[in-house]
C-alpha cells in the first residue's frame, strides 16, 4: 500500500505572508507530499484564492506538488480554469494536481453569484467535459446549458500529458462524475466507513463505463491537532465544524498525539484511501508552523515506515 501525506489549508491562519511562505518552506524541506488550498470565493473569514495560490506555489516551490481541494466549477467559466490550470502547470513543470467538485448547496456563492443551486451538477458536468476537452484538443466545439464554444482552443496545453483530475463529493452524482471524469476521487466529510462504500460505488461505475481509476488514487482528509481536545485551538476549530457542516466535529478533526492521528489515518487505509491533505489546527504565524512541524516529524517518519511512501500524481 502506497501512503502519501499532503498538507491543506482551508481558511488563512497565518498573521502575515511571512508566516504562510515559513509554512510553505517548512512542507517543501520537511518531505510533504504535497500543498492543498481549498476553494473559497464569497466569505468573511480570510481564504486565499485557489489557483493564485497554486502560481504562487509553483514559483516558490520545487519538488512538491499541489492541488485545489476542491475547486467548484460551477462558480467559474471553465475556459478560463482550462488556462489557469495549463499555465500553472507549464510553469512548476507539471506539478499541479487539479481537483474539482459541484460546491456545497449551503455555500454562500449561490445567493451572492445569483445562481441556483439545482444548477449545480449540471454545470459542473458541462465545465468538466470544457476542461479537459480543452486540455487534449486542438480545437473544441460545445453546445451545453450553461455554456457554448465554437473553435475554442488553449496554448499552450498542461505540460502533463495525463493531466490528473481529482473529483471531490460522495452523492450518486459525485460517483458517477468521478467514473466518468475522474483519475482519483478525494473525500469531503466521509468517514472511512462512508469513503469505503463510496470507493466501490465508483470502482463498479467506472467499470460500466469501461474505465479504471489506479487503486492509490483515492484520497481523504481531516483537521489535526497536536494536544488535548480540550485545548482552546481546538475547541474554535470543533465549534466551526460544527456550526458548518451540523457533523459531530469528531468526524473532521483529530486532537491527540501522533498515535491518534495513524490510527485515523490506518482506519481510512483500511477503507481503500492512500492519499492524505491533513489541515493544522491553530490560528498565527506560529501556531500552525509548530503544528505542522510535529506532524512532519513524529508522523511522517512512522507513516513511511509502515507503507511505502508515493508521490500523488
Amino acid at each position: 500500500m502506497k501512503v502519501a501525506l499532503g498538507l491543506g489549508l482551508a481558511e488563512y491562519p497565518f498573521a502575515s505572508a511571512a508566516g504562510f511562505w515559513r509554512w510553505v518552506d517548512l512542507c517543501e524541506q520537511a518531505g510533504a507530499d504535497s500543498i492543498w488550498q481549498t476553494d473559497r470565493i464569497v466569505s468573511r473569514s480570510p481564504i486565499l484564492e485557489c489557483l493564485s495560490v497554486m502560481a504562487a506555489l509553483a514559483g516558490r516551490t520545487r519538488r512538491m506538488k499541489f492541488g485545489m481541494n476542491v475547486l467548484s466549477l460551477a462558480f467559474r467559466d471553465p475556459v478560463l480554469v482550462a488556462k489557469q490550470c495549463a499555465t500553472i502547470d507549464v510553469l512548476s513543470e507539471g506539478r499541479l494536481l487539479p481537483a474539482f467538485g459541484i460546491g456545497s448547496p449551503l455555500a454562500p456563492e449561490w445567493q451572492a453569484l445569483g445562481l441556483a443551486t439545482k444548477t449545480r451538477g449540471r454545470r459542473t458536468d458541462e465545465a468538466l467535459e470544457i476542461v479537459t476537452r480543452l486540455w487534449r484538443e486542438e480545437s473544441v466545439d460545445f453546445a451545453g446549458q450553461h455554456w457554448r464554444l465554437s473553435g475554442a482552443s488553449i496554448a499552450p496545453r498542461p505540460l502533463q500529458a495525463e493531466i490528473p483530475v481529482w473529483i471531490g463529493g460522495g452523492s450518486e452524482a459525485a460517483i458517477r462524475r468521478t467514473a466518468r471524469f475522474g483519475t482519483g476521487w478525494q473525500a469531503g466529510g466521509e468517514t472511512p466507513e462512508e469513503a469505503r462504500a463510496v470507493i466501490a460505488a465508483i470502482r463498479h461505475a467506472a467499470a460500466e463505463a469501461g474505465r479504471s481509476i489506479d487503486e492509490d488514487h483515492y484520497g481523504a482528509g481531516f483537521a489535526f491537532w497536536f494536544g488535548s481536545p480540550s485545548d482552546a485551538e481546538p475547541q474554535r476549530a470543533m465549534a466551526a465544524y460544527r456550526a458548518r457542516t451540523g457533523r459531530d466535529p469528531a468526524r473532521g478533526i483529530v486532537a491527540g498525539d501522533a498515535a491518534a492521528i495513524l490510527d485515523r489515518i490506518a482506519d481510512y487505509v483500511g477503507a481503500g484511501v492512500t492519499k492524505f491533505v491533513l489541515r493544522p489546527v491553530g490560528q498565527g504565524d506560529e501556531v500552525p508552523l509548530v503544528q505542522t512541524r510535529l506532524l512532519l516529524e513524529q508522523v511522517l517518519p512512522r507513516l513511511a515506515a509502515r507503507w511505502p511512501k508515493q508521490r500523488i500524481d
